[in-house]
C-alpha cells in the first residue's frame, strides 16, 4: 500500500501543486477584494468561508450564481479569472489521473498489493507454484479438484490472465513476477505459516535452481519439488537438499524400459498414476528387437540410455552431431525416406520421433510407417496446442512431457506414500505384480482407480486412535468393511503398510493397527469416502469391530468405559 500512495504522491506532484496555487491564488483575491451591500454601498471583502465556498462551486463549473450576496463589479471581474484558472487547473489534473490509472508501474503496485493482502488472509495449507504454463495448469487443475489452495507466481502476463480466466473452484490468488527473485517469493506467503511447500515448475533450469536454492536457505524445512531438463541442474538442485527433482525425459526414458523389460510394472505404475474414472489402459509391451531414434538431444539422450539398460542397441538419427555430442549416428532429420532407410527403418520394430518440432516428428513417423506399416512408434509432444494433430494420428506412445511432470508432483504431493511403494515393488517380480494387478482389476468396474493415504492419528482417523486409546485392537480388515453390511468388502486394496522403518508391501487385513502406522489404499471413490465413515465416527467403527451399535458420543463412551471397568 506504501508503494501505491508512493507512486500516486510522485506522479501527482505538478498537478496537485498548480491545483494549490490555483485555489490559494483565487482564495486571496476574493478575500481583498471588497464587496456591495444590498444598498449598492460599498462593504468588505468575504471572509475565509465564503471565499472558499465560491471558488468551489465555481470551479467545479456548479455555479449557483451570486452567492451569499451580490457581487461588486471588482468581484464579478475576478471571478471570471478565477473559473479560466481553476478550471484549466482541474483539467491538468484530471488529464494527469487518467493517464496516471493506466501507468504500467502503478497497475504492478496495486496487483502487488492485492495480492500481499490475499495471501494474508489464507487460512489452509497452501502449496506456492513458480510457473503456470501447461505443466502447472494441469497440476493446479487436479490441485483444485481437491480442493487444496495453491497460490501462483508466473513471469508472463498472458498466462497469469488465463489463469484468472480458468474455471477453478477455489480462489486462486496469482500474481506476474520473477519466481527467481527471493522478494517476489516471500511476497507469495513463502514465510506464511500455512504454506505447505514450493513447487517450481518454470521453463528455466536456473529461475528453478534459485527458487530451490532460496526456500532452502529461508525455509529449510519447507519441502521444495523442481522440475528440470538437465542431469547438471538436477545434481545441482539436490546438493542443495531439493526434496524431489523430476526431469521429465528421464522419467520418461524409464518407464519405455520398464514397459519394454517388465509391462506388469509399467501397467501397474500407469493404473496407480492415472485420473480416476478414466477408462483401465492395456498393457503398452513395446517390442524388443532394433529401435531407430531421430534427434538426439535431452530426450533422445535419455531414451538411448534406458533402452540400451535392458538390452537394446538403437541407432540414433540427428541432424547436427556435432552440436549434440552424438559420435556415431545417421546424419539427417528422419523426415526424409532415405534417411530412414540408411537407419534401417525396413526391418526397425520401433521408432521414436523425438525431436523438438512437433510438425517434424509427426512427419517422421508418418514417413516411417508408409515404409514399415508394423512400427511401434513413440511420439514426442512439445506443444499443448497441436493436441488434435497428435490425437489424430493415434501413436502407441505420447510423449506430452507436461503431463509427467504433473502427475509425479501429483502423486508426490497428495499420496507421498506412492512413490515408496513403487520403489518396494520394483523388487518384486513379475509374478508377483501380476496377481496385484488381477486384484485391483477384480474391485474396479474397468475404470482408474482412486489412491489415497491416511495415517493413524487423531487429527485423520479420530475414531480408530480413540478406540485404540481406550484399549480396543483394531486390525486392518475394519478398515476394508463396508459401513453398510460388515459382510461386505470395500472395493479397495491395501497396498502398504508403513510402521516407523518397517514397511510392509500387501499387508494382510488382520494385521492390528497402532498409532502412527500409515497406510497406503487403492480402489474406487465410493469406497474410500464409504472407509472415512470409519474413521471419524465411533458408532459406526463400533458396528464393524462388533457387528453391534456402539456408544458414538463423548459422554456415553465415556460411560460405556466407566460400566466396562466396573464389571471387570
Amino acid at each position: 500500500m506504501h508503494n501505491t500512495l508512493f507512486l500516486i504522491l510522485r506522479r501527482m506532484r505538478a498537478p496537485l501543486i498548480f491545483l494549490i496555487l490555483s485555489y490559494a491564488i483565487s482564495l486571496l483575491g476574493m478575500t481583498l477584494i471588497p464587496g456591495v451591500d444590498a444598498a449598492g454601498r460599498p462593504a468588505p471583502p468575504m471572509d475565509f468561508f465564503h471565499a472558499f465556498y465560491v471558488v468551489s462551486y465555481t470551479a467545479t463549473t456548479i455555479g449557483f450564481g451570486e452567492v451569499p450576496g451580490t457581487f461588486s463589479d471588482a468581484q464579478r471581474a475576478w471571478t471570471i479569472v478565477v473559473i479560466y484558472l481553476t478550471v484549466i487547473a482541474w483539467l491538468y489534473s484530471i488529464g494527469f489521473i487518467l493517464n496516471l490509472l493506466q501507468d504500467p508501474a502503478l497497475l504492478r503496485a496495486a496487483r502487488g498489493n492485492r495480492f500481499a493482502a490475499r495471501i494474508k488472509r489464507l487460512r489452509q495449507p497452501f502449496y506456492l507454484i513458480a510457473g503456470c504454463g501447461e505443466t502447472g495448469s494441469l497440476l493446479m487443475h487436479a490441485l483444485d479438484n481437491r480442493n487444496q489452495q495453491a497460490v501462483v507466481l508466473d513471469i508472463d502476463p498472458d498466462r497469469i490472465g488465463a489463469l484468472e480466466l480458468g474455471q477453478y473452484h477455489l480462489d486462486i490468488p496469482a500474481l506476474c513476477a520473477d519466481a527467481s527473485l527471493p522478494e517476489n517469493l516471500l511476497v507469495a506467503g513463502l514465510n506464511h505459516p500455512h504454506c505447505a511447500g514450493v513447487i517450481a515448475l518454470t521453463n528455466d533450469d536456473r529461475a528453478n535452481l534459485s527458487v530451490a536454492v532460496t526456500v532452502k536457505l529461508l525455509r529449510p524445512q519447507l519441502p521444495v519439488l523442481c522440475r528440470t531438463d538437465s542431469l547438471e541442474t538436477a545434481a545441482n538442485m539436490a546438493s542443495f537438499g531439493t526434496d524431489e527433482v523430476v526431469l521429465a525425459f528421464e522419467t520418461f526414458g524409464e518407464h519405455i524400459a520398464m514397459a519394454v523389460d517388465s509391462p506388469g510394472h509399467h501397467l501397474l505404475y500407469e493404473w496407480l498414476t492415472g485420473v480416476p474414472g478414466e477408462s483401465l489402459t492395456e498393457p503398452l509391451e513395446p517390442p524388443r528387437g532394433k529401435w531407430v531414434i531421430c534427434g538426439y538431444g535431452r530426450f533422445g539422450k535419455a531414451i538411448t540410455h534406458h533402452l540400451k539398460r535392458v538390452g537394446i542397441e538403437p541407432v540414433v538419427v540427428e541432424a547436427t552431431p556435432l552440436k549434440t555430442g552424438c559420435d556415431d549416428c545417421i546424419v539427417g532429420t528422419g523426415t526424409e525416406a532415405h534417411t530412414l532407410l540408411e537407419a534401417g527403418i525396413e526391418d526397425a520394430v520401433g521408432i521414436v520421433a523425438g525431436t523438438d518440432d512437433d510438425i517434424n516428428n509427426l512427419s517422421i513417423v508418418m514417413t516411417a510407417r508408409e515404409l514399415n506399416p508394423g512400427l511401434f512408434t513413440v511420439l514426442r509432444q512439445n506443444r499443448h496446442a497441436n493436441e488434435p494433430l497428435f490425437q489424430h494420428f493415434r501413436a502407441n506412445v505420447t510423449m506430452q512431457p507436461f503431463r509427467i511432470v504433473a502427475h509425479e508432483f501429483l502423486s508426490l504431493l497428495i499420496t507421498p506414500l506412492l512413490s515408496r511403494f513403487f520403489s518396494l515393488a520394483r523388487s518384486r517380480d513379475d509374478a508377483w505384480v501380476d496377481v496385484l494387478i488381477s486384484r485391483i482389476a477384480a474391485v474396479l468396474e474397468n475404470t482408474m482407480p482412486d489412491v489415497w493415504d491416511l495415517e493413524v492419528s487423531r487429527s485423520q482417523t479420530e475414531a480408530v486412535w480413540e478406540a485404540m486409546r481406550d484399549g480396543t485392537s483394531v486390525p486392518l480388515q475394519a478398515l476394508l468393511r463396508n459401513p453398510a453390511g460388515r459382510d461386505e468388502t470395500l472395493a479397495c486394496i491395501p497396498l502398504l503398510l508403513k510402521r516407523g522403518d518397517t514397511e510392509i508391501l500387501m499387508p494382510e487385513p488382520d494385521v492390528l493397527l497402532q498409532a502412527g502406522d500409515r497406510l497406503l489404499f487403492c480402489g474406487e471413490r465410493q469406497a474410500r469416502h464409504l472407509q472415512s465413515l470409519c474413521l471419524y465416527n465411533f458408532g459406526v467403527l463400533g458396528y464393524l469391530l462388533t457387528g453391534q451399535d456402539a456408544p458414538g458420543g463423548t459422554i456415553w463412551r465415556w460411560l460405556n468405559r466407566q460400566r466396562i471397568a466396573r464389571a471387570a
